[in-house]
């Protein structure tokens, strides 16, 4: 793994990698990776029962299947593949035991969701940030996605324990992929993608991107999201009951093949479509893929990440613009915003999506804007640099690959 051939030979956390991957081969043993235990094992630490609807056995029998087939685990991946499969069957549990001791949980209405989504790499983390600075709008953030129960509460937002349990969790990624925040900014406090709490129906295209779990993969590109999207509603329901806003603003890069099950369930939502060069998204995404894949496998080869990654990013705009033409929503519910409008003039591009969907922007949401503005410029942690030469990647394949999106939609990606 990269980051650690980095690290001092002597640092604590160098002898730590060195001694997992010693225990590689007998942690397959060790550490056992089975729908059947998780289960227990999650019911056993809740003392809790009822898993709740959607139903889950398929589609982790199947992640389970692939990781232990494919994936090639280390030691380590081994051990945070268990809990954090664990943690999602616990946070599933827990929201059960809270819906029926407070149903009215489940009467929460979801009014004009924003949702921004389009290509990955394509800015939508930095928009999400800034719209996060509207007093209006509420942003689901990483510690209260990881750990939903009991329901956030207004008056302690800002204090709750299980931000400083986020924090250091976070830390220990970092320690073992240092160059994770230069890809993708992190931290407790900050806004969450959606995939976390898509994650919990096992329906999640989240897993491909930390694990190499292919025939997952394969059958979950065939699969009604719905479920995944039923539990993404529980999961805001649970978030605003004692901590609402005006809207929520959404954001993950899977809402676009996911918005025919996107509509279904939020049918007055509004969606931002963001684009971007794919020829530098997908070696973006392919870096992104090679440095969580690392974290957990010591077997992770760039020149097929490449392939693989450019697959799916092909398959996932064919699906999203599909279900587009196909009128899952009107179209004015729909949004463009180019990545390069919104590096060049980013309130330019907030005013126009405010105006799109008829949404005040007061002198007080402007002010906070500016200010983030400031404070977070572009690289912030350092330059992410990559080419597709890095992952196997040919540059007149991929430009006749991608060339129907970008004829269509770079320049209708100001409207």
């Amino acid at each position: 793994m990269p980051g650690a051939t980095r690290l001092r030979s002597g640092s604590w956390l160098g002898f730590m990698l060195r001694g997992a991957r010693v225990l590689d081969g007998p942690g397959r043993q060790w550490i056992r990776l089975d729908p059947a235990h998780l289960l227990s094992v999650a019911r056993r630490r809740t003392r809790l029962r009822d898993l709740g609807e959607p139903a889950i056995q398929d589609p982790l029998d199947r992640l389970v299947q692939s990781l232990e087939r494919e994936a090639q685990l280390s030691f380590v991946g081994r051990i945070a593949a268990r809990e954090d499969l664990s943690r999602m069957l616990m946070n599933r549990l827990r929201m059960e035991r809270d819906r029926l001791h407070h149903p009215e949980i489940a009467a929460e209405q979801i009014k004009r969701p924003l949702f921004i989504t389009g290509l990955p790499r394509s800015g939508s983390t930095f928009l999400h940030g800034l719209l996060a600075q509207d007093p209006a709008n509420r942003v689901p953030l990483h510690w209260e996605v990881r750990a939903p129960s009991p329901p956030p509460q207004r008056e302690t937002y800002d204090t709750d324990p299980r931000i400083e349990a986020a924090e250091r969790q976070l830390r220990w990624l970092f320690r073992l992929a240092p160059d994770f925040q230069k890809i993708h900014q992190i931290s407790a406090r900050m806004p969450e993608e959606c995939v976390i709490m898509l994650s919990h129906s096992f329906l999640s295209f989240q897993f491909s991107s930390t694990w190499f779990v292919p025939s997952y993969q394969e059958w979950l590109e065939e699969q009604d999201l719905t479920p995944a999207y039923l539990c993404h509603r529980k999961f805001l329901q649970q978030l605003q009951w004692r901590c609402p806003g005006e809207r929520w603003v959404l954001k993950a890069p899977p809402h676009l093949p996911g918005l025919r099950a996107l509509f279904a369930t939020y049918p007055d939502a509004n969606v931002v479509l963001t684009h971007r060069d794919p020829l530098e998204v997908v070696a973006s995404v392919a870096s992104l893929h090679v440095a969580l894949r690392r974290t957990f496998s010591n077997a992770v080869d760039p020149l097929a990440v490449g392939p693989e990654v450019t697959r799916m990013l092909a398959d996932d705009i064919r699906r999203g613009y599909a279900a587009y033409d196909d009128g899952c929503a009107p179209p004015e519910q729909f949004t463009n915003v180019s990545y390069l409008d919104l590096m060049r003039d980013p309130m330019q591009v907030v005013r126009r999506i405010y105006r799109r969907f008829d949404l005040p922007l007061s002198a007080v949401a402007e002010a906070r804007m500016r200010r983030y503005l400031e404070q977070n410029p572009k690289d912030k942690h350092g330059p992410h640099l990559y080419s597709l030469a890095q992952f196997g990647l040919r540059l007149e394949i991929e430009r006749e690959r991608y060339r129907a999106y970008v004829d269509r939609w770079q320049p209708r990606a100001h409207t």
